[in-house]
């Protein structure tokens, strides 16, 4: 949430202090050598805390920016595509062309 003191500056709000503590929850499940390891994600906490003198309603003004305008936050809350191209020492590989071996093998 570094886009506190951005907004506050822009919409004029004095920021004394901000602090944002962020918890994620990861794990992997599969087989490394078996090809067919998945890393996950479960969710993250935030935790805000905002130091200012400012009336409430124009804080909740700059952190309601501040979360709308996190490119990370809402990248998670509205996922996007992922294209990946690979190469491989200079030329382009086609990984599925290479598929995981299979089970029992």
């Amino acid at each position: 949430m570094t886009q506190i003191g951005r907004y506050g500056h822009m919409m004029r709000v004095s920021i004394t202090s901000a602090k944002v503590h962020v918890t994620g929850h990861f794990h992997a499940e599969g087989s490394v050598l078996g090809q067919t390891i998945e890393g996950r994600c479960d969710g993250f906490e935030t935790q805000l805390e905002v130091t200012s003198d400012e009336p409430p309603e124009r804080l909740a003004g700059v952190i309601r920016n501040a979360e709308n305008g996190c490119y990370i936050m809402q990248t998670i809350r509205h996922p996007v595509p992922v294209q990946t191209e690979v190469t491989v020492n200079g030329a382009s590989f086609d990984l599925n062309a290479y598929p995981p071996p299979k089970r029992g093998s």
